[in-house]
């Protein structure tokens, strides 16, 4: 038989919506991987490294090219000194380097305080670590939380608290007062931050605030990010993670034995996009207000009622409105009868909550695929 653990979380529902788009010949807005391409630099950089005979082991933790990249990276935009050689580790993306994080500082027992709703690996890499996701809910339609419940979740069993900001699948950005907030209870309650930062690039509203550089929060933030959704390339797998040195060697053990190392010539074109200036992530910004526009006034259009996010690629859709199908039934249906592929809002639920009519759609796409679905879309008023 199975081990129990595996039997208490489902597959991935982002992952099987895109084969329910296969199915049906839909289009994708339910993973969020571009359909175009990354910056012709780092491919080339990749393609001269694999040439280059840049093909074994990289250094378990991370090519040196790339962590110093990375370290300055961080000083250079935020302000935040990270030493290379000691709190620094590559990961096979931000997926691995969140479960690494998991299994490296949370001890069965312990609970991990999640925002509702939730990027849907947070749940199982809780469980594989034994401990106990408490949630505190975003509140529809701005997704904001109550201070009070918040503090109201912190208990001399927490260990940690995740952050996800620019937020998936809301678009919130957390401003300065919340991200003040989490600071002071972590703070008071001896508590890690686990920040999931991989959309810190991709903002519409507000700044992105490292949660590392609050005073006091050095020494208690595990800061994860990477390259997918930055440069367009989520099949290379490359994530990170800022550690203080006494935690990165416990995370660079976990990340040792689950996948010894990220791809060694993809780790040498990644240094390369990491010396970008601030033109390339201001162009990145621009060009995705541009796609974000083009969901949003498809979406109004079609009769969905939804909030513009402020960060990410994400729309998280009310379609009450159109039809009473629970929200997995709807996203099938939208799938198979107009064309266009979306994620159920449930998987982004705690278990056994109250019904959702929420679909998340994804406009990381180009403007002829996104223009694609809109016209698509529109055939929802006579079908519903």
């Amino acid at each position: 038989m199975p081990a129990k653990r595996a039997a208490t979380f489902t597959e991935s529902v982002i992952r099987e919506m895109t084969r329910v788009a296969q199915k049906y010949g839909a289009i994708n807005l339910a993973q969020g991987f571009p359909d175009f391409p990354m910056p012709e630099v780092m491919k080339n950089a990749a393609c001269a490294a694999i040439h280059g005979n840049v093909n074994q082991y990289a250094i378990t933790w991370g090519a040196p090219a790339l962590r110093l990249a990375i370290a300055e990276k961080y000083h250079r935009m935020y302000n935040l000194t990270v030493d290379p050689d000691t709190q620094i580790t590559v990961t096979c993306g931000a997926t691995e380097a969140m479960a690494a994080v998991f299994l490296a500082l949370v001890d069965p027992g312990d609970e991990v305080i999640v925002f509702d709703p939730f990027y849907e690996n947070y749940g199982p890499d809780a469980i594989l670590a034994g401990a106990k996701p408490v949630f505190v809910p975003l509140e529809p339609p701005n997704w904001t939380f109550d201070p009070d419940r918040l503090r109201e979740a912190f208990t001399n069993r927490t260990k940690a608290i995740i952050v996800n900001t620019p937020h998936n699948p809301t678009g919130r950005v957390f401003t300065r007062s919340e991200l003040d907030l989490i600071a002071e209870l972590c703070i008071g309650n001896d508590v890690w931050a686990f920040t999931d930062e991989i959309y810190e690039h991709i903002r519409y509203a507000g700044s992105h605030h490292v949660l590392a550089t609050w005073p006091g929060m050095e020494e208690r933030t595990v800061t994860i990010s990477g390259l997918s959704k930055t440069f367009s390339c989520t099949g290379w797998r490359l994530g990170y993670v800022l550690a203080p040195e006494r935690e990165s060697v416990a995370i660079r053990k976990v990340h040792d034995f689950l996948t010894v190392g990220a791809p060694a010539p993809l780790q040498q074109a990644a240094a390369v996009g990491m010396a970008f200036d601030a033109e390339y992530y201001n162009h990145l910004a621009l060009d995705y207000r541009a796609r974000r526009e083009i969901m949003c006034d498809a979406l109004k259009q079609a009769g969905f009622a939804f909030t513009p996010p402020e960060g990410a690629y994400y729309i998280l859709a009310d379609f009450s409105a159109l039809s009473d199908l629970g929200d997995v039934a709807f996203a099938h249906w939208l799938a198979q009868d107009i064309g266009v592929a979306t994620v159920p809002g449930s998987s982004f639920h705690v278990a056994g909550g109250p019904p959702c009519q929420y679909v998340r759609f994804a406009f990381c796409k180009r403007t002829e695929t996104l223009n694609a679905a809109a016209d698509r879309l529109a055939s929802i008023a006579s079908l519903a």
